[in-house]
């Protein structure tokens, strides 16, 4: 909610100035049009995340490149498939549960327009590339990771050529796009909210004092009035900076968007806007700070410890199950498996869970959806180091 409000204001900001500029569009849109794509694609940007957050997604990376689940690379055949897997990415799950997982029933799941898809996908390329292709996206922040896997890349590309989004590879059977000029505002928004509001969460958790927090905001506001900011308590002077330094970045975002207009539509800006802002020295400081005293804080560290022993635990026992069932080979144990899996993750009539690539997508789809409470609770229980409660 917090990065769509932030979206928001950057897309209405945005689009007013660009009506202004291209007369013609002035008959199909208003400024509030480019709110709602980046609002609606901002409050989509993390529905792909697994529990526990960037390290769940190396625990099911980790699952199938060392862990038990490596012994399927032989078979299956594709690279490209097995790319996916090796390389979970938590953006292109995202798509996946926006096109396909959510109303599986409804052709396009969500039914969003094209160009939310367009906005929502942050890095619009296949997960294995080869060739030239491989080496001319290296060093590029855009590309660094992917947006689909396999099993939706023909979804994407319809997105793509329907909203008229640039292709920009180079060696046939490659899959890579230019962005959705308004993605760069999806970001943006996001990375606003990461940096800022969690500096604040720091601060409330005592993780970080009062003059270092304040001390890391001023210089975002050091040229405004401040009006009874003396009166006011540690907690309000916080988050009343907190407010004018989110109000600050979205005017510096939004003319640096503006600014770099044609390198957009060109296909050329291949980093993100914060790169270019006055304050981007700040604000690498802010994110230094985060890793060091944030994110590296004892307890965040051990949930992300547990994160890849009960990923690729509740991977493992879900997987065995599944492909035993395929095979027609149920042991007595996985018959009470494979009946905690949602039938929706079990689909027994579809030809395609033949598919062991396919197969190993919906166990991921499930481990992948669950909160971290609910995938500890689960874990515990299958494993009888707790007993549900009768």
């Amino acid at each position: 909610m917090e990065v769509s409000c932030v979206g928001r204001s950057l897309g209405n900001l945005v689009g007013k100035t660009l009506i202004e500029r291209h007369p013609n569009l002035m008959d199909k849109y208003i400024s509030f049009n480019f709110g709602e794509i980046v609002a609606a694609a901002c409050l989509a940007h993390d529905i792909g995340n697994p529990p526990f957050g960037h390290s769940g997604e190396d625990a099911i990376s980790e699952y199938f490149r060392n862990g038990e689940g490596k012994y399927f690379k032989e078979k299956i055949k594709s690279e490209k498939k097995w790319s996916d897997l090796i390389n979970f990415e938590g953006n292109a799950q995202g798509f996946r549960i926006i096109m396909i997982l959510q109303n599986p029933n409804i052709i396009g799941g969500l039914r969003l327009s094209l160009a939310t898809l367009g906005a929502f996908t942050k890095y619009p390329r296949e997960s294995k590339l080869t060739g030239k292709d491989l080496t001319n996206i290296k060093g590029k922040k855009i590309y660094r990771k992917h947006g689909y896997f396999q099993s939706e890349k023909h979804i994407f590309e319809k997105v793509a050529e329907s909203i008229g989004l640039k292709k920009m590879n180079k060696e046939k059977g490659n899959s890579i796009w230019a962005r959705h000029p308004l993605t760069y505002l999806v970001e943006a928004a996001d990375d606003i909210c990461y940096g800022i509001m969690d500096l604040e969460d720091a601060f409330r958790l005592g993780l970080l004092t009062f003059e270092e927090t304040e001390e890391l905001l001023m210089p975002f506001v050091s040229n405004q009035n401040l009006p009874l900011y003396k009166q006011r308590n540690k907690h309000d002077k916080i988050g009343y900076l907190r407010a004018k330094t989110i109000s600050n970045l979205v005017k510096q975002l939004s003319e640096c968007f503006l600014e770099n207009e044609n390198r957009i539509l060109n296909g050329k800006m291949y980093d993100d806007l914060i790169t270019h802002i006055p304050t981007k020295k700040t604000l690498k400081t802010i994110k230094k700070i985060s890793v060091e005293k944030i994110y590296s804080y004892k307890s965040v560290i051990e949930r992300e410890a547990a994160g890849y022993e009960v990923i690729g635990g509740l991977l493992d026992i879900f997987i065995k199950a599944v492909n035993e069932a395929a095979e027609g080979k149920l042991s007595t144990k996985n018959k009470s498996i494979v009946q905690l899996l949602p039938i929706q993750f079990l689909h027994k009539s579809s030809k395609s869970e033949s598919n062991l690539y396919n197969r190993l997508l919906r166990v991921t789809d499930y481990v992948s959806g669950m909160t971290d409470s609910f995938a500890i609770s689960l874990f515990r229980r299958i494993k009888g180091i707790s007993l549900p409660s009768s």
